[in-house]
């Protein structure tokens, strides 16, 4: 992602008719924001004394947090490249029999690049899941609903991810292998929605507690 442009000039180009940042890269840019709210979790926890005994954990999750952190942010970028070559590939002459097919071998080829990023997103949102599971249970509970809200940002990262799989599976000339590597993903979307759901109903009982 690039930090040095404004909010708003980022929520601008994201409402302008250009293809990207797109619904890929929100998605990503969701995950950077569940990572976010789960360092700060972290660190409202490290150095109270009512959580020494948890300290030296919370220190190792905020560095695995800032790495997955850092990942998502590396996606978002890869999603709006993976597109932008799409795009490229459709723009391929299409005159003759031989440029109909290294055309459509080319659009086949971005496109799968296109599904794969979205795909490593689901992947990363599956990462970060026992982080922020540790931090609802052992980090500072005044901040519980912090957790939370990252929990359903990863929810959130993940399903957008898995549409923008389904979109370019669906979309391949080969069927066979759109298909195949579409199950692989939801696979791992569907553990990821379970374990956001056991947390979300984890931060709901101990709110209600």
């Amino acid at each position: 992602m690039d930090y040095t442009i404004t909010l708003n000039d980022y929520l601008e180009s994201i409402s302008s008719k250009a293809p990207t940042p797109g619904g890929g890269n929100v998605s990503a840019f969701s995950g950077v924001l569940a990572a976010s709210l789960s360092i700060m979790v972290c660190n409202l926890t490290i150095g109270k004394k009512k959580y020494v005994d948890v300290e030296s954990e919370m220190v190792e999750i905020k560095n695995n947090l800032e790495n997955l952190k850092n990942r998502f942010s590396e996606l978002a970028d890869e999603d709006n490249k993976a597109f932008d070559k799409v795009m490229e590939a459709f723009k391929l002459p299409k005159e003759t029999d031989e440029e109909k097919l290294e055309r459509t071998a080319k659009i086949d080829e971005a496109t799968l690049g296109a599904a794969e990023v979205p795909s490593e997103v689901v992947n990363v949102c599956k990462k970060i899941l026992p982080n922020i599971k540790t931090i609802v249970i052992k980090g500072n509970q005044n901040s519980l609903s912090d957790a939370g809200v990252a929990a359903s940002l990863v929810n959130t990262a993940a399903e957008g991810a898995f549409l923008n799989v389904l979109i370019n599976c669906t979309s391949l000339s080969n069927r066979t292998l759109g298909n195949e590597f579409l199950k692989r993903a939801e696979i791992i979307y569907e553990e990821v929605k379970k374990s956001c759901a056991e947390i979300s109903k984890l931060v709901n009982n101990k709110l209600r507690s």
